[in-house]
């Protein structure tokens, strides 16, 4: 099934990353928004508020397959109220406290070995995400010492597209140096990656579900070429090419 793949891009969340919701460690990142912002509001009622106006957001990007920066989305979506220069010079801070306001993400179990794996084994490996921050990611990457194993990264909030636009896996591959029919991507979205690789022309497709989705059914349209429970099954169906053995 893998035959000619030599790049194989990943997901983030709900593929590489997990979110945790951690009740004190939400409230924590709630406490740190208000206070960022300048306001007194309740942390919970004002972060609901927030939570209310992104998802107006989220409808937004997803009509038009469009990520808008950091300063935007604070300025003109999630706090049009505040000061747009202070607010501006703190997007970034504040994109990310909100992300940790729905959560703590975790490496999913087995991530660095498969990536190390599979990387060993010659694959060539990027990441394409959508994703509102624009260095929660790098950062993390770094700080895993992971950052040498990714070649491609293209994330929607520097890219200023978002998938499913094919435009996201064309340039992936772009970087990686690989033609778009030798390359796989692996998500968790059935519609969502499915439409982008295909049209995109992806070589394969790997979709691991998230747990409310593995029990639905999956129309034509949207069926990948495989479905996997565990990242670490991956290195079941990618061995090593041009005599690198992992």
């Amino acid at each position: 099934m893998n035959t000619g793949i030599e790049a194989i891009f990943l997901d983030i969340g709900n593929t590489l990353r997990i979110l945790k919701k951690e009740e004190p460690y939400r409230a924590a990142a709630r406490r740190k928004i208000v206070s960022l912002i300048g306001t007194d509001r309740d942390p919970e009622e004002f972060c609901a508020e927030l939570d209310r106006r992104y998802k107006e957001y989220r409808k937004w990007a997803f009509d038009h397959l469009t990520e808008a920066p950091e300063t935007e989305l604070w300025t003109r979506w999630l706090a049009p109220e505040f000061p747009p220069q202070r607010t501006s010079l703190l997007a970034h801070e504040l994109t990310y406290q909100f992300r940790q306001s729905m959560g703590r993400r975790v490496m999913a179990e087995g991530c660095v070995d498969v990536i190390t794996g599979l990387h060993s084994r010659g694959y060539i490996l990027g990441i394409i995400s959508n994703v509102i921050t624009t260095t929660e990611i790098p950062d993390w990457l770094e700080e895993e010492n992971l950052t040498q194993y990714f070649k491609s990264v293209v994330l929607s909030s520097t890219f200023g597209k978002r998938k499913p636009h094919p435009e996201m896996y064309l340039e992936a591959a772009r970087r990686a140096g690989v033609e778009p029919s030798k390359c796989a991507y692996v998500g968790d979205n059935f519609s969502r990656d499915v439409t982008g690789t295909r049209e995109a022309g992806f070589g394969m497709v790997i979709i691991m579900p998230d747990e409310a989705e593995k029990d639905d059914p999956v129309p034509d349209e949207y069926k990948p070429d495989l479905v996997i429970q565990s990242l670490s099954e991956l290195l079941a169906h990618f061995p090593g090419r041009n005599g690198h053995q992992g």
